[in-house]
């Protein structure tokens, strides 16, 4: 999409009644919703390509949302979900999915309550946004970084760009993401943004991100993605929580869907100082009695081979050598030879394969970041600051986060278009365009 000519049409009066500042989910909606509502819209991005995070989320696919209740939906953000509850009430997981169908964009539900457009494809989900702000005369400009705000006695009076240029503003809408994949812009802009005009930013730190393990025998299965297994996090010896899903190992320890849910709380544990351990339940299905007669029917079956031959009915073929090493039992001995105490160390191991965490992956190796600028200091009705008058805040730069599965980017979605459509409220001191 090409960029508008803002900055050559309107170089002399240099005004613009509404800037939001960062073209990701969030700004894109909230730029996208005021001009719908009526006002007149100009959306900074500091990328050539605006909506990039989005393009590359979801694996390429773009996990848009999720079908699940909107009180389910406040239970799946760890990180001040109850803030959201009235936005994601006018803007939810069904009109999303509304709006998109409008942009040509058919939505299906997978597993988990996970939605996806039926296409597979996230470009789809940006070039909608894209032709959403394009059709409702937002004026977008690229390339353009917004250093800090000028706010006069209390209330916003526009931006200034990193080359020293001002433009000016009756509202202002800070959409500039988080910490996380700080190729696509997200690189903490929005924090310091809010520290020099005095908001308070909730330290930054990854919520979903893989975890580096101590053992290094994960090297020996990276890769290998597990499915249907059930992962307990232990913190300080204490059971913190447990997910069912799918995983996966890594040359330096464990990711995919589970671990990311549980990586929020791993962080916590580590970062107060606390052990951190991760049991793999392998065969969550059966209780530790129905795995040992299973197991009792496999010996059985090959009772004449090598234990190291035993396995390949229970396991993935390269997570047997690492289960026959921690087991301790001989690779070599003739199955029928194993004892009872060894069959029952091994039962135990397949429910509980341990690893201890030893750190997350850095806040750049995250796909999202709790902490950002705290919500105490955010009307939850209007998404404004309660400092600054028309400075208003959304997306991934407020300090609330969602486990995975589509919460993030709904809750970006919400935010913007609540902001979008108080902005215009604000600038036009009346309610229209807002029904």
């Amino acid at each position: 999409m090409k960029e508008f000519e803002y900055f050559k049409k309107r170089k002399e009066s240099n005004v613009s009644k509404i800037i939001v500042v960062g073209a990701g989910a969030a700004g894109l909606m909230a730029a996208g919703q005021a001009a719908l509502a009526g006002g007149d819209v100009l959306l900074i991005e500091k990328m050539e390509h605006p909506g990039r995070k989005i393009a590359i989320s979801g694996k390429g696919r773009c996990n848009i949302t999720n079908a699940a209740s909107i009180e389910d939906f406040i239970q799946n953000y760890p990180g001040n979900g109850k803030f959201l509850y009235g936005i994601l009430r006018e803007f939810d997981n069904h009109q999303l999915r509304e709006f998109l169908a409008n942009y040509g964009v058919e939505t299906k539900i997978e597993r988990g309550g996970r939605v996806f457009p039926v296409a597979d494809d996230a470009e789809l989900v940006v070039n909608a946004l894209l032709k959403f702000i394009s059709e409702n005369k937002v004026e977008l400009a690229i390339k353009k970084k917004v250093e800090e705000l000028i706010v006069e006695n209390d209330e916003i009076r526009g931006v200034r760009l990193s080359n020293g240029e001002e433009i000016r503003g009756k509202a202002v809408i800070i959409c500039t993401g988080g910490g996380s994949y700080p190729g696509t812009g997200s690189t903490g802009d929005g924090y310091l943004i809010a520290q020099k005009v005095g908001h308070k930013v909730v330290t930054p730190r990854p919520a979903l991100v893989p975890l580096r393990t101590y053992e290094k025998w994960v090297r020996e299965v990276q890769g290998l993605s597990l499915r249907n297994v059930e992962v307990t996090l232990w913190v300080e010896g204490k059971k913190e929580k447990v997910e069912f899903g799918e995983m996966m190992f890594t040359h330096f320890g464990v990711s995919g869907p589970i671990i990311l849910t549980l990586s929020r709380w791993a962080g916590e544990g580590l970062r107060k100082g606390k052990k951190v351990v991760l049991d793999i339940n392998l065969k969550p299905a059966l209780s530790p009695e129905q795995l040992d007669q299973r197991v009792q029917r496999d010996f059985s079956k090959f009772a004449n081979k090598q234990f190291k031959n035993s396995l390949d009915e229970l396991l993935p073929k390269s997570l047997i050598p690492v289960i026959i090493k921690l087991s301790g039992i001989s690779p070599e001995q003739v199955v029928h030879q194993i004892t009872r105490e060894e069959r029952k160390r091994l039962v135990n191991l397949l429910q509980r394969l341990s690893l201890q965490v030893k750190e997350t992956l850095s806040l750049a190796g995250a796909i999202v970041t709790a902490g950002g600028v705290d919500v105490k200091e955010i009307d939850p009705k209007t998404m404004a600051s309660k400092k600054i008058k028309g400075l208003y805040w959304a997306g991934e730069v407020v300090d609330v986060d969602g486990i995975t599965g589509g919460y993030n980017l709904q809750a970006a979605f919400s935010m913007g278009y609540r902001a979008g459509r108080a902005a215009v409220e604000f600038v036009l001191g009346d309610k229209r365009g807002l029904t």
